[in-house]
């Protein structure tokens, strides 16, 4: 049996992992489930549930050294990007297994100016980006990226700061609310289509990769932007471009790709992907999808976090069929479909409409 604790064990891509795992047919897990908020952890769908500070606190570390003591933990995963910068920038410090990307390759994910420049430097197709620092710099972006411009925190998860400004007022004021100045960006606005591509990687070695593109936002009418970081509805699509792209993307930052890389990439006016962002260390929130329609990656992640052979796969990049269709919302269980079963109510409903016309 493997004995895991999993950090931020009460949101919902910490319990996506967690029921990756109980899916995982070939092997029996224990699971630790840590969180710092104390509602969340009511949540925790683990063995075990412990509250712990936030990573910004000095006894983090040493905290988590002791449970993994006393519950004879074996591998953490965490999922937090707060989290995964603590524990990888003090794993040498960390009791157990830490299966996680090199330093610098944190450091420079977690930061999307940094990884601008680096993808900028490689020769890649971005979004012309600066920083921030005052109000010289957002007439400059205006003049140069305008007539409107993309503002958005330079570190965060869940499209966090983003906003879609195409006057200064507007954008000066967001700046302001947000305390902004010198930790946001200001870049070219993309189109509305974006596609990810999720990866596991061992040494320098691709183990898995699958790409799936977003259809809408859930909630993005309650968003000034636009843009919630929740997926509403998600497809499995395989494309050698965006294949292509991810990979360049991650080896521009890191030559021996380690772990997990999750790529984000928006489409621009010409219908080019865009590297905007590479979730590192961590799975995207809907990862059960890809579990449900019969790739898991989570369990691919443990085994080779143990240095164990993994199962081999079909293909080793887009193994899963096209079109399966992953429909969520708040509350409600998801649910696994295709494109086709659900362009064929589309139909339905048109034949309908006929009908009723010929009467």
């Amino acid at each position: 049996m493997k004995r895991l604790l999993i950090t931020g064990a009460g949101g919902a891509p910490a319990t996506n992992f967690v029921r990756s795992l109980r899916l995982d047919q070939s092997e029996q897990y224990y699971l630790v489930g840590v969180d710092a908020d104390k509602y969340y952890l009511r949540r925790a769908e683990t063995d075990e549930r412990h509250l712990v500070p936030p990573a910004s606190d000095p006894q983090y570390i040493p905290l988590l050294n002791q449970l993994i003591a006393e519950t004879k933990s074996e591998l953490i995963f965490a999922q937090p990007d707060s989290e995964i910068a603590s524990l990888s920038e003090h794993r040498q410090h960390v009791a157990c297994r830490v299966f996680l990307p090199d330093k610098e390759t944190v450091r420079v994910c977690q930061d999307k100016y940094l990884s601008f420049e680096r993808w900028k430097e490689a020769g890649l197709t971005v979004p012309e980006t600066m920083m921030i620092q005052d109000e010289a710099d957002l007439r400059r972006a205006f003049k140069e990226f305008g007539p409107k411009i993309w503002i958005r925190a330079t570190c965060g998860a869940f499209g966090k700061g983003s906003l879609p400004a195409d006057n200064i007022a507007q954008a000066k004021a967001w700046l302001d609310s947000h305390g902004g100045w010198g930790t946001y960006s200001a870049a070219q606005c993309l189109g509305p289509d974006s596609i990810t591509w999720q990866s596991i990687w061992k040494d320098g070695e691709l183990i898995v990769a699958q790409g799936r593109k977003r259809l809408y936002w859930e909630f993005a009418n309650r968003a000034p932007s636009g843009i919630t970081g929740l997926t509403g509805t998600g497809v499995t699509v395989s494309d050698t471009v965006v294949d292509a792209l991810a990979l360049k993307s991650i080896h521009a930052i890191d030559q021996r790709p380690h772990g997990i890389f999750s790529v984000d990439m928006t489409y621009d006016q010409f219908g080019t992907p865009n590297p905007t962002e590479i979730n590192i260390g961590r799975f995207f929130t809907t990862h059960l999808f890809f579990t449900v329609a019969g790739l898991n990656m989570p369990a691919i992640y443990v085994k080779l976090a143990y240095d164990e052979e993994v199962p081999k796969l079909s293909k080793k990049i887009n193994p899963l069929p096209d079109g399966l269709a992953w429909i969520r919302g708040m509350d409600i269980e998801p649910v696994l479909t295709d494109v086709e079963t659900i362009e064929s109510e589309v139909e339905r409903l048109k034949e309908r409409r006929a009908s009723l016309k010929r009467r």
